[in-house]
């Protein structure tokens, strides 16, 4: 309900990835360390993983379209 509403207000500046709740990211922390580091399987590490990659690729589609427009 919550992705849904910000969603609905923030429109395409909210990211489709989801990072879900997990043990594991609860631990890191305790630990001192990353959840990446402290279990790259978990849920957790894969979900930060594949928000890392929807922002680089959001970057560079936003940098490709900005050098289109000044090549224009």
């Amino acid at each position: 309900q919550i992705y849904d509403e910000v969603k609905r207000h923030f429109q395409e500046l909210v990211f489709k990835t989801v990072i879900q709740r997990n043990v594991k990211l609860s631990e890191s922390p305790g630990h001192g360390i990353p959840v990446i580091l402290y279990d790259a399987d978990s849920v957790g590490s894969k979900n930060h993983m594949a928000l890392a990659k929807e922002i680089i690729n959001k970057n560079a589609t936003r940098d490709n379209a900005a050098d289109n427009t000044a090549n224009d």
